[in-house]
């Protein structure tokens, strides 16, 4: 028996969240686990734990919901848009959303998009009482990073890569051998890259830490991380955060509070 979705609905609008709660409670196997107004209550609640997707409203006050997803964690829940706004569903898309509903929601859409994020979610089965612990395999380690050029596939060792970097809708993925445009997103490719070196380090990029020679702070918070071949990568200020808890730094005064 497979554990129900937990599903955060996240918009300003009482009549929209109230809508989507009714859907939610007539489709099988998902729970509700919990509703935000605005975008620093969702990521409140994320960090809280428990959340595996997040129905995202776009304009909600103060983050919008393309600001909070930018802001939610690496391997964070997934997230779909329920918006009455079409307009964006193309940035939505470039920055890893599952699916992008149009108001007024329906409810075969709505659980049409939900199996797109469950095939996405690992799978929490529920355990006998008093058995052995489920082993669960590791996913084997990449060796080479398969990319699609016009030339044919390039197969590229993770440790050559530097970086991987969104701009005007094309991911590049930077290389001691080159530079290669690819049609992974940077979702895809963090997914595929062992987490321990590749971390996304903002919306529009994806960095291997073991390739960076300075960390440079900015005016934001964040920081602009210096490769050994010379190359330039912002970091956001929320992973600016993790970067300096990860390599044990003194806390920066924007840490605080």
């Amino acid at each position: 028996m497979r554990e129900p979705l937990r599903v955060l609905i996240a918009d300003d609008e009482l009549l929209a969240r109230k809508r989507l709660s009714r859907l939610l409670a007539a489709l099988p196997d998902v729970s509700v686990c919990g509703e935000a107004v605005d975008g620093d209550s969702v990521l409140a609640a994320v960090r809280a734990g428990g959340v595996d997707v997040v129905l995202l409203d776009i304009h909600m006050p103060g983050l919008s919901g393309l600001d909070a997803m930018a802001l939610l964690p690496e391997g964070g829940p997934h997230v779909i848009f329920c918006t009455a706004h079409a307009e964006h569903a193309v940035n939505a898309f470039e920055h890893g959303a599952v699916d992008y509903v149009l108001k007024p929601v329906e409810a075969a859409r709505l659980q049409k998009a939900l199996e797109r994020a469950r095939a996405r979610v690992p799978a929490r089965v529920k355990a006998p009482a008093a058995t052995a612990p489920t082993v669960v395999a590791e996913k084997p380690a990449l060796t080479r990073l398969p990319i699609p050029t016009r030339q044919g596939l390039v197969l590229v060792s993770p440790d050559a890569i530097s970086h991987a970097s969104l701009e005007d809708e094309l991911v590049t993925v930077f290389t001691a051998q080159g530079d290669y445009l690819t049609d992974f997103t940077l979702n895809e490719l963090a997914d595929k890259l062992p987490p321990e070196h590749f971390h996304r380090v903002h919306r529009r990029a994806l960095l291997n830490l073991s390739h960076v020679t300075r960390l440079e702070p900015l005016e934001t918070g964040g920081y602009l991380a210096r490769t050994a071949r010379g190359h330039s990568v912002e970091v956001s200020r929320q992973s600016a955060r993790e970067l300096r808890r990860m390599l044990g730094l003194r806390k920066g005064a924007e840490d605080e509070g």
